[in-house]
């Protein structure tokens, strides 16, 4: 089966020189450089990607594993049957496995997490699939049996996310702040504001086999800061570093760059519930005022492809709509006029920490500019943005985020997500991508469906970004694609 989501900024200064250099202390120590901190270390109660860079694979493991070429091979499940209607899956589970609090990892737990996910109080950004599950039966203590409501030929990818991570029963409620996985790593320390610490878990089951003993995340939002932060050392990798230092890393011997494709989908969210928003002209007219060249540009630096829907280039089934709504501010002015907007018409701007939002908005404000939309800025840290836009009262008009997750497109299906989108011609599409068994006629639906969100300018789509991770050459087993956002620290050592 092969497949191809934010911190406190801090000032380069403080980055450079007030923070304890860590790194290089030992061939089983290393210290990463992340973004952007997680508010949990729960990936199954939050959607912060931030999370999964931290503990997937580390602390948390899931039945299956993704691997960086997007394939998908087995981790606390050994093995796995597919009935051929694509609803029921057999899962033969690894014996002998614990959680780092001492209890057994089972059936019984599997069937507790997905049941869990599944639940009212369930906060899991991919609730959806798991209560698309029509039972969870633990067969044996190793075997589980999932029956869906649906085929989903992506399940078994799905089931290597974050958000499929298996929880301890007792524990987990406060993973959060005490996550209890089966992985090789447990926590060791959070500095708030500063940095997460992991150590090795001896009772690992294969702990003989991990090279990295302690590895520390240090959260370095500003762009500057990174850069400051890889040179003089103080990070040994920064897998999805701020791309503007680019340049400087190649230059220098003692680093290597790495330059990935993604699955990710940078964007400008639109609001679709609000007025204006809720006519497709006005959301159309925004799309037409951006150049997307430019902000890529502005946003990332020039690592990134124009992308016109919500798929990017090399996932199955992609088809460029980057003509449905191209840059045009002529036709964009005429397209307000033709849905009686009086300009200039003032919108909000949402942008969280990240620098390719930032960086973005200063372009976009400018661009909307042009065709007589007044884009107020908002500037707001993670938390904010996931309590105000992203849930709870839904507070913007516009925002900039990248999207992660390979396979999303079932938000558009959700007239709750946060750009209250509904087109029942969507939901009948995606159902039949869905129920579809053949790789070809998907891929056909796939490409209707993509134009179909490009007619309606659901959103108006950025670019997909190219990932720069910097790191001291000495350093081995980094990802250098990345079909999801994580760290696998099992795969690096020092050579």
């Amino acid at each position: 089966m092969k497949r191809r989501d934010f911190a406190l900024s801090l000032p380069a200064v403080a980055a450079a020189t007030h923070l304890p250099v860590l790194s290089q202390s030992g061939k089983s120590t290393m210290v990463l450089g992340m973004t952007l901190e997680p508010p949990g270390l729960d990936p199954t109660a939050g959607a912060a990607s931030a999370i999964a860079e931290v503990v997937l694979y580390n602390v948390f493991e899931t039945l299956t594993k993704i691997n960086p070429d997007g394939s998908v091979t087995p981790l606390l499940a050994e093995r796995w049957e597919v009935s051929p209607d694509l609803r029921t899956i057999t899962f033969y589970l690894r014996k002998g496995v614990k959680f780092s609090n001492g209890e057994p990892f089972n059936a019984q737990a599997v069937k507790f997490s997905f049941t869990r996910a599944a639940g009212d109080k369930s906060t899991n950004k991919d609730k959806r699939t798991f209560a698309a599950m029509e039972s969870v039966s633990a067969v044996d203590e190793h075997t589980v049996v999932i029956i869906n409501k649906e085929p989903d030929p992506d399940f078994l990818f799905y089931m290597g996310q974050a958000t499929a991570a298996i929880v301890e029963p007792k524990s987990a409620d406060g993973n959060n702040t005490k996550p209890v996985g089966t992985g090789p790593y447990e926590l060791d320390n959070w500095a708030k504001g500063s940095s997460v610490t992991l150590k090795a878990w001896p009772g690992y089951r294969n702990a003989g086999a991990i090279k990295l003993k302690r590895v520390t995340f240090r959260f370095i939002s500003d762009p500057a800061a990174q850069v400051a932060a890889v040179l003089s050392g103080d990070v040994d990798a920064f897998p999805r570093v701020a791309p503007r230092g680019a340049a400087q890393f190649k230059a220098n011997p003692r680093l290597q760059v790495l330059v990935s494709g993604s699955r990710a989908k940078t964007v400008l969210a639109i609001n679709n519930a609000r007025k204006p928003l809720n006519d497709v002209r006005v959301r159309r007219a925004i799309s037409m005022a951006i150049d997307r060249k430019a902000v890529i540009a502005g946003a990332a630096d020039g690592y990134g492809a124009p992308i016109g829907s919500h798929y990017v280039p090399g996932a199955p089934g992609y088809i460029d709509t980057t003509g449905v709504n191209p840059y045009d501010p002529d036709k964009a002015k005429a397209l307000l006029k033709e849905a009686g907007v009086t300009t200039p018409l003032e919108l909000s701007l949402v942008l969280p920490p990240p620098s390719y939002a930032r960086q973005g908005g200063e372009v976009i404000v400018a661009q909307l500019a042009k065709i007589g939309i007044t884009a107020k800025v908002q500037n707001v840290e993670w938390a904010q943005w996931l309590s105000n836009t992203f849930s709870g009262p839904k507070n913007y008009d516009l925002t900039i985020i990248s999207h992660v997750e390979p396979f999303d497109l079932g938000n558009f299906a959700n007239p709750n997500y946060y750009w209250g989108y509904q087109n029942p011609r969507f939901n009948e599409l995606y159902t039949r991508i869905k129920n579809t068994p053949t790789a070809a006629e998907r891929n056909k639906l796939l490409g209707e469906l993509q134009k179909l969100l490009a007619d309606d300018a659901v959103l108006a789509w950025l670019f997909q970004p190219q990932g720069v991770t910097v790191a001291n050459k000495r350093v081995q087993g980094l990802w250098k694609d990345s079909p999801i956002f994580v760290n696998d620290l099992s795969a690096l050592s020092w050579n």
